[in-house]
């Protein structure tokens, strides 16, 4: 996959690329209503004989335009974005950097460098795209232009509503964990890496794994979950419960952690980057009067996560 990074003003010559059909949003999350946009692109690419390309922006336009209500966390940031999206066999895609400068462009200008001159011949969009200043260009503008087909993707509709990355992360922020999953198409997952911690699982009979993630996520609610993890370079799956919160029982004040406990594993993993993969919501954090009443939580959300880990 070829990665363009574009900014306002455009100053890479993209005349040279070949022809092909974008699909193009910000797909924070690559959920099934994206997933729907980039595959009907890629059926219209493979039929017309045209490179596969997607478009987005970062950072999210909210961090220009709404500074009361801005995303700085996301499902999928911007690095992990671009691996799922090389792992569905995408040649081309274009970063356009979400600048006050950007944001400020006529529609009718946004097209012309950003999509007549990038070598679009076929737009796939989602019913509800906007472009240009203010959000002034709809789906309807798009299918005046005649330098290019526009296909524009009807809703997918999830749980009475159209399935979307803010209704995911309300899902992941009220311990909807299955709803999220099913509106993903998969389990959500979160990449980082093993880092030292309090270490005071070993003592009590769960050596637990420090993750710190690696970039800018939207967490799950504070709580006990059924998750897998891998770790890079190995191709096992393991199981185990993670726990995201600040540690109640043994801190007032302390800043968010997320720790897994792996079943059946004792290996030292300190400096390996691994990936947690969030199955099942198990119960909310909580504050024990005590270490015997947190081993014992600690005890039955294992075995809980086991029972619902089964299957996989």
């Amino acid at each position: 996959m070829e990665i363009f990074r574009l900014h306002y003003p455009n100053e890479q010559d993209l005349s040279s690329i070949e022809l092909s059909a974008a699909a193009i949003g910000f797909f924070d999350g690559l959920h099934r209503g994206h997933l729907d946009v980039i595959n009907t692109m890629k059926g219209i690419a493979e039929e017309k004989g045209l490179k596969k390309t997607v478009i987005t922006f970062d950072p999210h336009p909210s961090v220009v335009l709404d500074p009361t209500r801005q995303r700085t966390t996301y499902l999928t940031p911007i690095d992990v974005k671009i691996k799922k999206l090389e792992a569905l066999d995408i040649d081309y895609l274009f970063i356009i950097n979400f600048s006050s400068a950007f944001a400020g462009l006529d529609k009718d200008f946004f097209i012309q460098e950003y999509i007549i001159n990038t070598q679009v011949k076929e737009v796939i969009s989602g019913f509800d795209y906007t472009y240009g200043k203010k959000g002034s260009g709809t789906v309807e503008d798009l299918k005046q232009y005649t330098e290019f087909n526009t296909t524009v993707v009807d809703k997918l509709d999830f749980d009475g509503e159209k399935v979307s990355t803010t209704k995911i992360r309300e899902y992941l922020e009220t311990k909807a964990l299955a709803k999220a999953n099913q509106a993903l198409g998969r389990a959500y997952d979160i990449e980082g890496i093993v880092v030292q911690g309090e270490k005071r699982g070993r003592t009590i009979g769960f050596p637990t794994a420090n993750i710190e993630p690696n970039y800018r996520y939207f967490m799950p609610a504070n709580g006990s979950y059924a998750v897998t993890m891998t770790i890079d370079n190995d191709d096992n799956v393991y199981k185990g419960v993670a726990s995201v919160g600040v540690k109640p029982t043994f801190h007032d004040n302390a800043r968010l952690t997320t720790e897994v406990y792996l079943f059946d594993f004792n290996k030292d993993i300190y400096g390996e980057n691994v990936t947690i993969h969030w199955h099942h919501f198990v119960r909310d954090e909580e504050k024990f009067d005590g270490i015997e009443p947190l081993i014992e939580a600690i005890d039955s959300d294992a075995k809980i996560a086991r029972e619902l880990l089964s299957d996989i």
